[in-house]
């Protein structure tokens, strides 16, 4: 192989490495932005919450946190005393989202004052604007066979409902409460 040749060879990988460098940049750029679907839930939230535990009013936040490669939500639900529900309750439960490269999906993690830790992966379409639906893969501390179901619906960019439903083995989702949010706007310093 003469010199010129080697060079000719050399200059021919080097582009070649180049363009596949590039390409794999270009692939990366036009990769949606994974977190689009639960942007929009980004700050403090409260409303109305009706169902199995009655009326009751809720508050909750969405913040980013861990260099952004999580979703942390906070909610408290309090239920006061009622006919429904005479003893009333303060429900809480901390979510966690995260981006499951491999699946493509937004799968979030719940924890429970009861107890209950449940595990949800998207089942929307990302061509669903304005919708995002969360079906269990699996239920902790919960019967077997038992699946839930989270819906959430965006109304506007200042305000989202939120239906939980449960479905016990070899049935259809049944209605276990349904919430009205409105975003909470910060006060200026």
């Amino acid at each position: 192989m003469t010199r010129s040749t080697f060079g000719l060879i050399t200059h021919l990988l080097a582009l070649m490495l180049s363009a596949g460098v590039l390409a794999a940049i270009a692939d990366q750029q036009a990769e949606p932005d994974p977190w689009e679907a639960v942007r929009l839930f980004l700050g403090e939230w409260s409303g109305t919450a009706e169902g199995e535990a009655g009326r009751g009013t809720v508050r909750r936040s969405y913040k980013f946190v861990m260099n952004g490669r999580f979703l942390l939500e906070r909610n408290i639900s309090t239920y006061p005393p009622q006919e429904k529900n005479p003893k009333g309750e303060i429900h809480e439960h901390w979510s966690l989202f995260s981006y499951d490269r491999a699946r493509r999906a937004l799968v979030m993690r719940q924890f429970h004052v009861e107890g209950f830790v449940s595990q949800y992966v998207s089942a929307t379409s990302p061509a669903a604007k304005g919708q995002l639906v969360f079906e269990s893969e699996s239920l902790e501390n919960m019967p077997a066979g038992w699946r839930a179901r989270e819906s959430y619906t965006f109304l506007s960019p200042e305000e989202f409902t939120e239906t939980f439903e449960l479905a016990l083995p070899g049935q259809a989702f049944k209605l276990y409460s349904r919430s009205s949010f409105q975003r909470v706007k910060v006060k200026p310093d």
